[in-house]
C-alpha cells in the first residue's frame, strides 16, 4: 500500500501523507515509471468538475461505483452497537439458548485476547484493500457470473469510543465517506453534488467483520444459539439475531420499510472465533407509480487470516458475497451478485490526539434523510 506521494513540485521538498492508501497493484497500472505514475495519480484523484458528472457515460460510471461501494464496501448493520463498553451480561433469567449464545460470546471473548485487553482499547486506525468484483442484474432463474474484472482501492477506518467512527473508501476515482458522532451516521460520496445522506446512529458491518471484537461481543449477546454447522470443516455453533419491530420503524423513512434485518454468527468450537458473519434484510420501497418493489439483500462475509495486534486477535483478511434480489408486482424478478475481498495492512490502537472533532458530519442546510 502506497501511503507517501513525493512532492512533485519540489524534489527536494516533504512528502504528502495520503489520505486513503493506494494499492500496490493500482499504482503500478498508473504508468511505465514512478514519474508518469505519480503524475497520472495525482490527476485521478482529482475531483472531476460538475459539468463532467452529469456527462451520461461518467454518470453512469459513478452511479454504479458509489452502488457497489454503499452496498458492499460500506454498509451499516441496524442494531446500535454499544461501541467502546464493556461486555457483560448476567446469564440467569435466560432461556436455554440465550444462555447458550452468551457463554459462547465469551468463549469469543477469551479466544480475541480476553476482556481487560478489549478494554483497554479507545481508539484505533486500521488501513487497509479491497477489491470488488459485480455481476450485472439478471432474471431471478438465470444462472449469474461475476465479472472478471474487478474494482481496486483502498480504505482507512478510524474508531474512537464511545460510538465514533469514520471510513473514507476510494474504489476506481469513486470516493465515498461516511461515519457516526454517536447522534447521527451518514454516508457521502465525493462525486454526488447533493447532500450528505444522514439517518439515526448505526455501526458499521466492516466493525463485525472479525476487526472490532468487542463490538462484535456486544452485538451477540442478545443472540440466541439455533444449532450447529460445519464451515470449512470447523465445526461451528450457530447465534441469530433478529431486528426488533420498533429499531424497523426506527430506521425505515417516508418511502421505504425494513420488513425484517436478521444477523447470524458462526463461531467456531475449535478456536472460539468469529468465522463467518450473515445478514438478510428486506425492504419495500414505494415507487412514484405508487407500486410496490421488494429488495432481498443478502450478506455472507468469511474472516481470514486472525492475528494478534497489542494482545488483541482480529481478522486480516476475508471475503464478503453479496446477492441482491429486486421483484416486485409490476417489476420483473430480478438478480444481482456482488464480491468483494480485503485485507487489512495495517491497525494501530489508541491513537493519540484523536478527538470528537475528528467524526463531525458534514455540513448542509438539506433535511435529515435516512440511509
Amino acid at each position: 500500500m502506497r501511503k507517501l506521494c513525493p512532492n512533485i513540485e519540489k524534489a527536494d521538498g516533504l512528502e504528502t501523507v495520503l489520505e486513503v492508501p493506494i494499492p500496490e497493484e493500482l499504482f503500478t497500472s498508473m504508468g511505465s515509471n514512478a514519474a508518469l505514475r505519480w503524475q497520472n495519480m495525482l490527476a485521478w484523484m482529482k475531483a472531476q468538475p460538475p459539468d463532467k458528472w452529469s456527462q451520461p457515460a461518467i454518470a453512469g460510471r459513478i452511479n454504479e461505483l458509489r452502488f457497489l461501494l454503499y452496498l458492499v464496501g460500506s454498509p451499516l448493520i441496524p442494531l446500535q452497537v454499544q461501541v467502546g463498553h464493556s461486555v457483560h451480561k448476567p446469564v440467569k433469567d435466560s432461556s436455554i439458548q440465550a444462555s447458550t449464545a452468551k457463554y459462547i460470546v465469551q468463549q469469543y471473548i477469551a479466544a480475541t485476547g480476553g476482556q481487560q485487553a478489549l478494554n483497554a482499547v479507545h481508539s484505533m486506525c486500521v488501513t487497509g484493500e479491497v477489491k470488488i468484483t459485480a455481476s450485472e442484474f439478471h432474471q431471478a432463474d438465470q444462472n449469474i457470473k461475476v465479472k472478471s474484472s474487478e474494482e481496486g482501492g483502498g480504505f482507512v477506518l478510524w474508531q474512537k469510543d464511545p460510538d465514533l467512527w469514520i471510513l473514507e473508501l476510494v474504489v476506481s476515482g469513486c470516493k465515498v465517506i461516511c461515519g457516526s458522532n454517536g447522534k447521527v451516521s451518514w454516508r457521502h460520496s465525493s462525486n454526488q453534488q447533493g447532500p450528505a445522506n444522514k439517518g439515526p446512529p448505526r455501526p458499521l458491518r466492516r466493525f463485525l467483520q472479525g476487526l472490532d471484537p468487542r463490538s462484535t461481543a456486544n452485538l451477540f449477546l442478545d443472540a440466541t444459539c439455533i444449532g450447529e454447522k460445519i464451515i470449512n470443516d470447523d465445526d461451528c455453533f450457530i447465534l441469530k439475531l433478529e431486528t426488533s419491530p420498533a429499531i424497523r420503524e426506527a430506521q425505515s423513512g417516508p418511502s421505504f420499510e425494513i420488513i425484517h434485518h436478521t444477523i447470524w454468527g458462526y463461531f467456531s468450537q475449535r478456536s472460539g472465533l468469529l468465522i463467518q458473519f450473515e445478514d438478510s434484510r428486506l425492504l419495500r420501497m414505494r415507487t412514484k407509480e405508487g407500486d410496490d418493489v421488494f429488495w432481498e439483500t443478502s450478506t455472507e462475509s468469511v474472516m481470514e487470516d486472525y492475528k494478534y495486534v497489542d494482545s488483541v486477535n482480529i481478522a486480516h483478511s476475508g471475503k464478503t458475497r453479496v446477492t441482491v434480489f429486486r421483484y416486485g408486482e409490476q417489476s420483473a424478478n430480478h438478480k444481482r451478485e456482488m464480491q468483494e475481498k480485503w485485507k487489512i495492512e495495517d491497525v494501530d490502537f489508541n491513537v493519540w490526539g484523536l478527538t470528537s472533532e475528528y467524526f463531525l458530519p458534514p455540513s448542509d442546510n438539506q433535511s435529515e434523510k435516512n440511509l
